[in-house]
């Protein structure tokens, strides 16, 4: 007696593409057989070597007019099953309809949304002007760098023509859902510090460790007051202030050896409003006042700030926020404050909004015990029918003529 498209989901969520391992073939052909099924023309490109993005497409009536692009991922992150109430690879679903997996908030369920929509649609024999795409890429819980970040690059992502983006949220405990139309800029900033070595002993003079300690107050320091900042201002959501989290400290060989050298890292998440030149000054300055020796690298950098317009005259944003205000969604505008695939899409000047249709659910994301309603579940998958269909009749726009 279950709902055919939730059974579609569960068996989607039994396929393993856990990190560091992921059985990215079984996803491709589980994919490719639900789009072979629902009539969808099927194309594979390996980015790189073992790297390959799926695009299904459902062809509009008018071509040669931008497209819809609807993107998923298919990895997932590791588990630690002690944790977990159920295996997170069988997909239980409870008593209560809480279907219980790796993947199940993120993202496998807007997977089986997007084709469970297009299935509805297509048997409900609608047919729209602009053509749907949509792409299933690896490696996005990885930082999507043998993933997006080279699709966008490539001539068969520029052949989608794409005029608006779809990808993933976050799941909303309240009434409300979040709707992501930017992101904060990662960076990852390993600071390194020279000092004088010596005897454990020893007051020595100049170490690297006093550095590192000036460092480390500096950096935090300024977590501390925009940590503050968001707590007293009630307007503000996490993507609106620079979140800095230490996440590695390195040094020493010894007790009783001061070693000549340390290192920390750093992960900072910087909202699309702060100017990020005068950011990495800002950096500088914390390291130059740290003394001699001490330097900085980066081992991911993003400088791209682009947001996707949310204002009532952006035709793509009006066939939006119009189906929302219709089912009467109660939306949340927000920048999203983690990294998603988003971020690549908007660099190459495509407009993309994140959103996952969960709300009333806690966020589970990376946690243990990640589970979806199936309810909720269903009721995302009527959202998206209504979406796709506003999306994909938005009259041709002046570029397009």
């Amino acid at each position: 007696s279950e709902n055919p498209s939730v059974t579609l989901f569960r068996e989607y969520l039994r396929i393993d593409t856990v990190h560091p391992k992921p059985d990215y073939d079984a996803a491709v052909r589980f994919l490719e057989r639900v789009g072979t099924d629902l009539g969808l023309a099927c194309r594979k490109v390996e980015v790189c070597q073992g790297r390959v993005v799926l695009i299904l497409t459902w062809q509009g009536t008018n071509p040669r007019l931008r497209s819809i692009l609807l993107n998923s991922h298919t990895d997932v992150v590791p588990v630690f099953e002690e944790h977990w109430t159920y295996p997170p690879f069988e997909a239980v679903k409870d008593s209560q309809g809480n279907i219980y997996a790796r993947g199940a908030q993120d993202m496998k369920c807007v997977s089986i949304q997007y084709l469970e929509a297009i299935r509805r649609l297509k048997t409900e024999g609608k047919s729209f002007a602009r053509t749907i795409h949509l792409t299933f890429v690896p490696d996005e819980e990885v930082g999507g760098h043998k993933g997006m970040e080279m699709f966008v690059q490539r001539p068969e992502f520029k052949a989608l023509n794409v005029g608006f983006a779809m990808d993933e949220g976050l799941a909303s405990p309240s009434d409300t859902f979040s709707v992501f139309y930017g992101e904060r800029s990662p960076w990852w900033i390993k600071v390194k510090c020279m000092g004088s070595p010596g005897h454990g002993s020893r007051f020595i003079s100049n170490t690297a460790a006093e550095k590192m300690h000036k460092v480390i107050s500096s950096f935090l320091a300024f977590r501390e007051s925009e940590k503050q900042r968001l707590k007293s201002d009630s307007s503000l959501t996490l993507g609106d202030v620079t979140s800095l989290n230490m996440t590695m400290l390195e040094g020493g060989v010894s007790f009783n050896v001061v070693p000549s050298e340390m290192a920390a890292g750093f992960d900072i998440r910087i909202p699309p409003t702060v100017d990020l030149k005068a950011f990495e000054e800002q950096v500088a300055t914390w390291c130059r006042g740290a003394g001699d020796g001490v330097t900085y690298e980066f081992h991911q950098k993003c400088m791209d700030q682009h947001i996707t317009s949310t204002e009532e005259s952006d035709p793509w944003w009006k066939a939006f926020s119009g189906v929302c205000r219709d089912m009467k969604l109660q939306l949340k505008l927000e920048i999203f404050p983690a990294a998603t695939d988003s971020r690549y899409i908007r660099a190459v000047r495509h407009p993309a909004i994140g959103f996952s249709p969960m709300n009333r659910t806690p966020v589970l994301l990376h946690d243990h015990n990640e589970f979806l309603n199936e309810q909720v579940f269903l009721r995302g998958i009527e959202i998206y029918a209504r979406l796709l269909t506003a999306l994909a009749s938005v009259p041709p726009l002046p570029a397009e003529g």
